[in-house]
């Protein structure tokens, strides 16, 4: 539910090796969430080339910390307010998922715009275990958070380069869009376990960002 390929411009993950870890893995759906654009994800999503099943999302860097929307249509903007965020993603009939909501290190959330957005209806899912959080305080943190809002949980690798992918995934029934999607969340199981190993430096292949 939270990986990243080379078109986030601080991964290196190109769709060869993205179709190559899931084929290890067997990891059924991807949800390729870059940061900052969609043109990687859909164009994956369309050409079918990886394997698997891809939902298109991004991880948004917001004036507060980062959000990601999930099952989106087009690019979101960076910097936009995370009231503004949460709208732009609904508009879409995407889903709101806000990821490694208390890890310090990983731009997360504002507290008091977490809990604003909580209170107000305006999270749809919640990152429960993260895999490059090396707190495990702060995934349990998560998970009574998500908890007490009474939000389904999910969990994703964060994955920056290819060894990283399917170090955490939720294992949850079939759906066939956002809504099925949330409802099979609710019915799922977290897997995972920390994995955060020093990346080997490489030429970077930046593509644009710009929405296509």
């Amino acid at each position: 539910m939270h990986l990243h390929s080379m078109w986030s411009g601080d991964a290196t993950t190109t769709p060869d090796e993205l179709a190559g870890a899931i084929a290890e893995t067997g990891v059924d759906v991807l949800c390729l969430t870059d940061h900052n654009t969609v043109n990687g994800a859909l164009e994956l999503a369309a050409t079918g080339q990886l394997g698997c099943r891809v939902v298109v999302g991004e991880e948004l860097r917001t004036g507060s910390g980062e959000i990601i929307g999930l099952f989106l249509t087009e690019r979101l903007p960076y910097g936009l307010a995370a009231p503004d965020a949460v709208a732009r993603i609904r508009d879409q009939g995407g889903l709101v998922y806000i990821p490694h909501p208390f890890d310090p290190v990983r731009h997360c959330l504002a507290e008091e715009v977490l809990y604003g957005l909580a209170r107000d209806g305006g999270i749809d899912a919640v990152e429960v275990f993260n895999a490059k959080t090396s707190l495990q305080s702060l995934n349990r943190r998560a998970a009574e958070f998500a908890s007490e809002f009474g939000l389904p949980g999910g969990a994703g690798s964060d994955a920056h380069e290819p060894s990283a992918i399917g170090a955490a995934f939720v294992e949850m029934p079939d759906f066939t869009d956002a809504d099925s999607f949330l409802a099979a969340l609710r019915e799922g199981s977290i897997v995972g376990h920390h994995y955060d190993a020093p990346r080997q430096w490489r030429p970077r292949i930046v593509p644009s960002t710009k929405a296509l």
